[in-house]
């Protein structure tokens, strides 16, 4: 009996591939120098996809030459590598890979927060180029007595706002919705959440539903002592606008582990020495990105084994989850 044929967009880790090897034909996508012709071919035969945000936007036009596919397993949780809406119009299963990188994200953006206020970066430089033997390293800023809000308190931004509370910082957030059982305060406009905070940490969904969602107006009310931390996607802030309030003062520093056009950042950003740039490895440990790729084989194996989706997108077509 043939294997389900199973197409791998871009390379993945090696626990990904060994499991969806054993159970299916996976057709992996880079190999293939004529790609057009190739999906021509194959297309029609492919039942499922693994993909990443490695491969690109999964659109129509991907979906055009895979009119039978069933499921598509994304690496991450954010989602908006692929057209839900396209997907949802054509009856297909889009999956991601949540909760298994809550507490790694929530770690590296503490660690990332600390770093930006404490100049740890700049301290290690500092000290590696010598200039600790002229004189010592300049004073910092602090987390003490500091407002922090929260942009988007899903799973990772509650894990944040736990790890923040042993900080002894007041902690806001804002969502489109005040939160049952939340005793945080709740901010119903952002720009309001800014004028009260001195830290701003944004774990929301990417997607033109918030692309630019910090922008010049609320970086200027975050104010002259305000830092930003960006974990979510480098969609979310309008980078030019943070470029321009980092020069000219109007915040005082930012953390960013996410970036417009990765993973190309631009010089603006790199020249500017106070702020802390990070390669988008927020769950980028050998633990979390196993967990995170096992997740994507084992949603694809579910659904073809007649289990339903593991951890199905909320845009998504399907009515029940597995328990």
């Amino acid at each position: 009996m043939s294997k389900t044929e199973i197409l791998m967009t871009a390379p993945m880790m090696p626990v990904v591939i060994d499991a969806l090897d054993k159970v299916f034909t996976v057709h992996r996508l880079w190999e293939h120098e004529d790609r057009g012709k190739f999906l021509s071919e194959t297309g029609p035969r492919v039942r499922g996809v693994a993909t990443s945000t490695l491969f690109g936007r999964m659109d129509a036009t991907l979906f055009n030459l895979l009119p039978n596919v069933e499921i598509v397993s994304s690496f991450g949780v954010g989602y908006d590598n692929v057209d839900v809406a396209e997907a949802a119009k054509r009856n297909v299963i889009v999956t991601n890979t949540p909760d298994v990188l809550n507490d790694e994200v929530a770690d590296l953006t503490l660690g990332l927060l600390l770093a930006t206020l404490r100049k740890i970066p700049q301290a290690d430089r500092y000290l590696r180029e010598g200039r600790w033997l002229k004189a010592p390293f300049p004073l910092s800023p602090t987390l003490r007595e500091r407002k922090v809000g929260i942009v988007g308190l899903g799973r990772i931004g509650k894990a944040i706002a736990k790890r923040l509370e042993g900080f002894d910082v007041s902690i806001a957030y804002h969502g489109r919705t005040r939160q049952e059982g939340v005793a945080y305060t709740y901010y119903p406009t952002l720009i309001g959440m800014a004028e009260a905070c001195d830290v701003l940490i944004v774990i929301t969904p990417g997607g033109a539903g918030t692309r630019h969602l910090i922008n010049a107006d609320v970086l200027k009310a975050l104010g002259p002592n305000g830092v930003l931390i960006n974990v979510a996607r480098g969609s979310v802030v309008d980078e030019q606008a943070l470029i321009e309030a980092l020069r000219s003062g109007t915040i005082l520093t930012a953390g960013l582990d996410v970036y417009e056009d990765e993973p190309r950042v631009p010089q603006e950003l790199i020249d500017i020495e106070h702020v802390v740039l990070l390669p988008h490895i927020a769950s980028g440990s050998i633990h979390t990105r196993n967990a995170m790729g096992q997740l994507v084989a084992d949603n694809l194996i579910s659904w073809f084994s007649g289990k339903g989706p593991l951890t199905p997108v909320p845009e998504t077509p399907f009515s029940g989850r597995v328990s």
